[in-house]
């Protein structure tokens, strides 16, 4: 998978706030008491390491892990600055919960909160849905094939 860079200071991040602010769905940071929660949510429906890098997002202060909810709801995540500074992710939707926009709106809140702290780019390593984050807010792929920051990261084994 890519790395990719998203500009923050682009007219895509302002387009991409519209689109996201007509989703129904709460975006808000996690709160402490939500801590353990959020991580175990993270790690049944995602990965070990996914709720690893929710761990350290939500110990910044502020919290650099947002949820989405819905109805009461854990619906979805997306962390920043949880890797290294400037770095956009990890972040997942419930798979019952894809396709309402919850990514989008994500997405969105966390760049901006991003641009709020005084980032000028975001970072996406080993971006996933490539696509979506071009069309979404006009992402360039970084050309260094293999050298992201998750080289040689310890994964556990699936069974």
């Amino acid at each position: 998978m890519s790395d990719l860079l998203v500009s923050l200071y682009t007219d895509k991040l302002a387009e991409l706030k519209t689109k996201a602010d007509g989703v129904a769905v709460t975006i808000r940071p996690v709160l402490a008491p939500e801590a353990q929660l959020v991580t175990d949510w993270v790690r049944e429906h995602f990965s070990a390491n996914w709720a690893s890098e929710v761990t350290v997002a939500i110990t910044r202060q502020p919290s650099a892990c947002l949820i989405a909810i819905e109805d009461g709801a854990l619906a979805g995540f997306a962390c920043y600055d949880a890797i290294a500074r400037g770095f956009f992710g990890p972040t997942g939707v419930h798979p019952d919960k894809q396709g309402k926009g919850f990514g989008l709106a994500l997405f969105s809140a966390a760049l901006q909160t991003m641009k709020t702290l005084g980032h000028a780019y975001a970072f996406i390593g080993d971006a996933g849905p490539v696509d979506f984050y071009v069309k979404a807010a006009g992402a360039i792929e970084i050309p260094a094939e293999n050298k992201g920051i998750y080289q040689g990261m310890l994964r556990a084994k699936r069974t």
